[in-house]
């Protein structure tokens, strides 16, 4: 399926629903993809894959051989979830989403998190317009390598050793990353780390923020140990701007504040190859959750922010913007939000919600 624009000039998006309610959410995602196109003649093109946990169980893999070659023309890949009961869950993102991040070097996942005007939030004090933050994650190296084993299988000493990762490159290009988008924002840098329980890396890691940092003194930052980190994000999230951390630490703190946020279904995500030299994907943060699938309850705003996010990186900031601007028009009506936020809508009245602000 193309929307032509009157530029003539076609993006190509790869389209990948998975499984559970990503197919759910990204049939909404595109048709409001379609609607912000028709009013800002942009050409955008689709191509789909069934590529899931169903093709795994069927097949016995989760994309063919050639998948990431296919994937790898595309202006931007668009996915739903990953996941789905009787398939291990590192079978299921090792088979695909890890391998789609790192063979197209997306070292930044980039999740934003917002308190929205009539979403109410757990934490008593989070407040619309004042809980507005960014993790900025680090999304190829780090703790989530590949080296390590299992060894002694079945035995009373069966052991598991896992190796972290962090090298200098990897991290001086996602601090660089935090500290220049900090510019844009707030100009504040929280650096999570755990130096002192973790012995080498997360000195490393402190050594090299530090290193970094000087490069941007119009820029304040500090740094915090994880588990404190944690707690001030639920007891201060008005406090944080940017927050910057490892691959797990980045994972953990950015599904925390989404949870502050209201609802973990509203969160995006984008994984970034900031040089452009390979396609950016972008997804919602949530997972598949097989529990509500096919029930058409699933909330779709996760991955339509996820889709902005999109349109903003393809170079269309204005349809971006009217994306969100429509987008938080509906979460402010209990009527036109889902059940995990308060409301009574259904994934397709939620949808249209959106899309009639548009």
């Amino acid at each position: 399926m193309t929307t032509r624009g009157t530029d003539g000039m076609v993006q190509r998006i790869a389209v990948i629903p998975g499984d559970g309610i990503g197919v759910e959410v990204v049939a909404a995602a595109r048709r409001v993809l379609a609607a912000v196109a028709e009013r800002h003649h942009l050409a955008l093109a689709y191509d789909e894959y069934d590529w899931s946990c169903q093709r795994y169980l069927a097949e016995g893999a989760m994309m063919p051989p050639d998948g990431l070659a296919r994937l790898r023309s595309a202006d931007a890949i668009l996915l739903g979830a990953v996941g789905w009961p009787g398939v291990p869950d590192h079978v299921s993102l090792w088979g695909l989403l890890i391998p789609i991040r790192r063979t197209f070097r997306q070292y930044v996942n980039l999740r934003p998190i917002r308190v929205f005007p009539g979403v109410p939030s757990p934490v008593r004090d989070a407040r619309p317009g004042e809980v507005d933050l960014v993790v900025v994650r680090e999304n190829v190296e780090g703790e989530y390598s590949e080296i390590g084993g299992r060894f002694g299988r079945g035995f009373p000493e069966e052991q598991a050793v896992q190796e972290s990762v962090f090298t200098r490159v990897g991290v001086s290009r996602i601090v660089d990353y935090a500290f220049a988008l900090a510019r844009t924002r707030r100009s504040y840098v929280t650096s999570a780390t755990k130096s002192n329980g973790i012995v080498h890396t997360m000195p490393f890691w402190d050594e090299v923020v530090a290193e970094r940092a000087a490069g941007y003194p119009d820029v304040r930052w500090d740094a915090e140990h994880i588990d404190a980190l944690a707690a001030k994000l639920v007891l201060q999230p008005e406090r944080f701007d940017v927050i910057v951390g490892s691959n797990l630490f980045g994972d953990i703190l950015s599904d925390l504040a989404a949870a502050v946020a209201g609802s973990i279904g509203i969160a995006p995500s984008a994984n970034l190859d900031p040089t452009r030299t390979f396609p950016s994907m972008f997804e919602p943060v949530h997972g598949s959750a097989p529990d509500i699938a096919g029930r058409g309850i699933a909330n779709p705003f996760g991955a339509i922010w996820s889709a902005a996010m999109m349109l903003d990186h393809l170079g269309h900031p204005a349809a971006a913007a009217d994306v969100m601007a429509a987008l938080e028009s509906a979460l402010r009506d209990p009527a036109t939000r889902t059940p995990d936020l308060g409301g009574t809508a259904g994934t397709r009245e939620a949808t249209e919600a959106v899309i009639d602000r548009l």
